[in-house]
């Protein structure tokens, strides 16, 4: 359990950075650029992927997941930004609902009933998490953030449950390949709003993305290690990771950033945990 607790210590630690990004205004597309870059590094340190064994070219699936997740990443910035960690990690958790529907509806997996209450509760989920009392029209935008990103995280996770199909490369060297067209996309975006934006490097986001990248790297590399090492428990895995990083998430938001929860928000909260423990509950039991 102990990789379990360091990759939700690290996945939080990746929004409570991204918070505090906004206060010390670290430039974010530049942070989360070499973010990519240290995550690369590390991961040929860890991952020792060989390379030479690619005799293939890699599936379009890869270009597009590359140049999702810096998108998505800059959005769950934003959405830290505006509406705060405890409604982003849910937003991000509960993105799991999309590859459950993708795998009843595209794939015709069966659909029992715990997992259909699951998906009912987590939806209900959302749109009490993500009711806020306000009477200006200039924060109902706020709205989209958290939207894009459960979407955002939701096609991402289908698209990398395809990439674990693929049998021609190991899985970790597909993460590097990844993280590598996602770098070239970052890097691109940094060159757009230097020529074209007057945007000037800093060595303080490079520092950031250094953080930020062990971070972001740990969580990958510790609950892929929680997986090998519970290999006949994948629910507890599972489990442990979503409603561990609701909790941590919702009490540093709450307590240490001083996020301000509606009861109808915290109702919400509660119904995304009871969402998270049926849905894993429904891979175990066929009701």
């Amino acid at each position: 359990m102990i990789y379990i607790l360091i990759s939700i210590c690290c996945s939080v630690t990746v929004a409570v950075l991204l918070k505090l990004a906004r206060r010390y205004k670290i430039n974010i597309i530049q942070t989360v650029s070499w973010n990519y870059l240290f995550a690369i590094a590390l991961g040929c340190f860890f991952f020792k992927p060989q390379f030479n064994d690619l005799v293939v070219i890699p599936s379009p699936t890869y270009i597009i997941l590359g140049i999702l997740l810096p998108v998505i990443f800059w959005f769950l910035a934003a959405s830290i930004k505006h509406i705060g960690i405890v409604k982003s990690d849910i937003a991000q958790r509960l993105s799991l609902f999309i590859p459950i529907l993708a795998a009843f509806f595209l794939f015709k997996e069966q659909m029992n009933s715990l997992k259909l209450i699951g998906l009912l509760l987590g939806f209900t989920a959302i749109l009490l998490v993500l009711i806020k009392k306000q009477n200006s029209t200039k924060t109902s935008t706020n709205w989209l953030y958290p939207i894009i990103v459960f979407l955002g995280f939701g096609v991402i996770d289908v698209l990398f449950k395809k990439i674990a199909q693929i049998q021609t490369i190991p899985y970790t060297t597909s993460l590097i390949i990844i993280f590598s067209i996602a770098f070239l996309v970052s890097i691109l975006s940094i060159l757009y709003l230097i020529i074209y934006k007057n945007e000037k490097l800093a060595f303080i986001n490079f520092i950031c993305g250094g953080i930020l990248g062990v971070f972001n790297f740990g969580n990958i590399l510790f609950y892929l290690k929680a997986h090998q090492s519970l290999a006949q428990s994948p629910s507890t895995v599972f489990a442990a990771m979503n409603i561990g990083v609701i909790i941590l998430g919702s009490i540093i938001g709450i307590y240490l950033f001083k996020e301000k929860f509606s009861k109808i928000n915290y109702i919400g909260l509660t119904l995304a945990l009871g969402s998270i423990i049926l849905i894993t509950l429904s891979q175990i039991y066929a009701v």
